[in-house]
């Protein structure tokens, strides 16, 4: 039990924090607190429920996944990955549908947990995570372009296509107010960091342009239209549940652990990256459970680790769970006091936010570098993203992970077949001549989603007690998209504490993924030998200039 569940939070009880370090979780705590407010309000109403319950979620599931979860800087609540599938269940089975799968996801997380299951979630490829990622951000985009334009439609269809041939049939109906609302509202919250990082683009948006158009008596569409008075008060709430009917909701409450399971962890893991920590997968993952079994009945939906508030978290000085405390009450105050205010808030305002998030989201970049990389990538990320915008997001991760699988036992069985390892020419196998300062690591095998963290981290955990570290490569016979984006955090960490990397004897085909990557520019050519010897030599002549 111990080595499952040891959140990070009681850590503190064993080290002192000195008053430097809790002045600054609490600073990082309350911007946290600023920039959830307008995200929070606005991801629940994307999702098809009340403003609050955005609110709710910040409050009550930051609150538990801070004092209990397996990260010392994460931020939960909702986030915008959830979106798609909230609204959808709203859609379907109702409020207390969403409620009954919430919990029941949150039930499944803690299992997860309890499992192990933390260590198996982080293997799913880097392909398939920026295909459904990138899909769920063109799905928000589409769906915010009925506030953005003002336009008066009463049931959006769901499906994509429909979707955009309804706005295209209504679109001489754009309200100009207020789509002049959403380009000021996206100017606002994507230029504002140049004249000030302290206080977050999307809360001064939001203030600004509420103000504005009350003053003004701009005529758009509030939220007031749609929700009227936004409650101030938590109450318990009970779902009706009819234990004959619980079935149907374990496909929507797996979709929600899945996704909010994966979604932790990779903010998780970029936030141990920023720190220099590593987080506690399982014990994660059972906070996440408890938070998502825990907020529905103070009327909250589903949460989980929010990668965008958590990265604020770290940039604004947050170190411990503390800075996730101060921002649940940060934000518990503002709505005691002004709730009744967020009523007034734009709709097109919400929507200029929300595609700013889903721009954020689209992972654009790293979308374009795995079309270059190898066709078994490119299958990969492309199924996936399509399933996400044209099907559904559930049917798109199942088939991304089989085919994963598939792809990879194909790829293995060609290279067994082929047999392409090119061997080293080097004869010198003792390293007692290699200078103190310098370490060692051979990478032997396929360097492939699977064993890529392990490799990132023990090589990592090698280099940071060295100088300079030589990467033996001659037995790697390919790298996908996951070993070359975890090497590439990796390699960025070490030179962070400046050490050296060396690579030796990296084949060919190897070679050529890693240049598409940009990963000899990030290490140097000049690093990059073709034998053991010649590598060593170069570290030998490198270390005699290091201080």
């Amino acid at each position: 039990m111990e080595d499952i569940f040891k959140p990070k939070f009681f850590d503190l009880f064993k080290t002192k924090i000195s008053k430097e370090q809790l002045s600054s979780d609490i600073f990082a705590g309350i911007v946290v607190g600023i920039v959830a407010l307008p995200l929070s309000i606005a991801f629940a109403v994307a999702s098809g429920v009340s403003p609050e319950k955005g609110l709710i979620t910040a409050i009550v599931a930051g609150f538990i996944i801070s004092i209990l979860g397996g990260s010392r800087v994460q931020i939960g609540g909702p986030t915008g990955a959830f979106i798609v599938i909230l609204y959808a269940i709203v859609e379907e089975y109702g409020i207390d549908g969403l409620m009954i799968s919430t919990i029941m996801a949150g039930i499944f997380l803690t299992i997860f947990g309890f499992l192990r299951f933390g260590n198996l979630l982080k293997y799913f490829p880097y392909p398939l995570i920026v295909g459904f990622t990138s899909g769920i951000a063109v799905v928000i985009f589409s769906t915010q372009i009925k506030d953005a334009l003002g336009l008066n439609i009463e049931k959006l269809p769901s499906e994509f296509f429909h979707k955009w041939l309804t706005y295209f049939s209504n679109i001489d109906d754009t309200n100009l107010y207020a789509l002049a609302i959403t380009i000021v509202t996206i100017l606002i919250t994507v230029y504002s960091k140049k004249v000030t990082t302290k206080v977050p683009g999307s809360f001064i948006a939001i203030i600004g342009i509420t103000l504005f158009v009350q003053i003004a008596s701009v005529p758009v569409t509030t939220i007031e239209t749609f929700f009227g008075e936004i409650p101030n008060t938590f109450a318990l709430q009970f779902p009706t549940i009819e234990l004959s009917m619980l079935y149907i909701y374990i496909a929507p409450a797996l979709t929600i652990a899945l996704l909010g399971g994966v979604e932790s962890l990779l903010s998780a893991v970029v936030s141990d990256g920023m720190i220099g920590d590593n987080h506690r997968s399982n014990t994660e993952l059972i906070a996440q459970g408890v938070a998502n079994m825990v907020t529905p009945f103070f009327g909250g939906i589903a949460a989980t680790g929010a990668i965008a508030r958590t990265a604020t978290n770290v940039k604004n000085g947050g170190r411990t769970p503390i800075a996730g405390i101060v921002h649940s009450f940060t934000l518990l105050l503002i709505m005691l006091i002004f709730a009744s205010y967020a009523k007034l808030i734009p709709m097109s305002a919400l929507a200029g936010i929300l595609i700013v998030v889903s721009y954020n989201m689209s992972e654009w970049r790293s979308f374009i570098l795995i079309l270059r990389g190898s066709s078994f990538d490119v299958i990969i990320l492309l199924s996936t993203f399509l399933l996400t915008v044209f099907v559904d997001l559930t049917i798109a991760i199942q088939i991304g992970i089989v085919l994963s699988s598939l792809l990879f036992m194909k790829k293995m069985a060609d290279i067994s077949t082929k047999s392409t390892y090119q061997v080293d020419s080097d004869v010198l196998e003792d390293y007692s001549e290699v200078p103190q300062g310098i370490s060692i690591y051979e990478i032997s095998g396929p360097l492939f989603f699977a064993s890529a963290k392990q490799y990132s981290e023990i090589i990592q955990d090698i280099g940071l007690n060295s100088k300079i570290i030589i990467i033996r490569m001659r037995h790697v016979p390919f790298v996908d998209s996951t070993a070359l984006h975890n090497l590439q955090q990796m390699i960025k960490i070490l030179q962070k504490s400046n050490v050296k990397i060396v690579l030796s004897g990296v084949q060919n085909s190897v070679l050529k993924d890693l240049k598409k990557d940009g990963m000899t520019t990030l290490i140097g050519e000049e690093n990059i030998l073709d034998s053991f010897s010649k590598a060593l030599k170069h570290a030998k002549e490198l270390i005699v200039t290091l201080p």
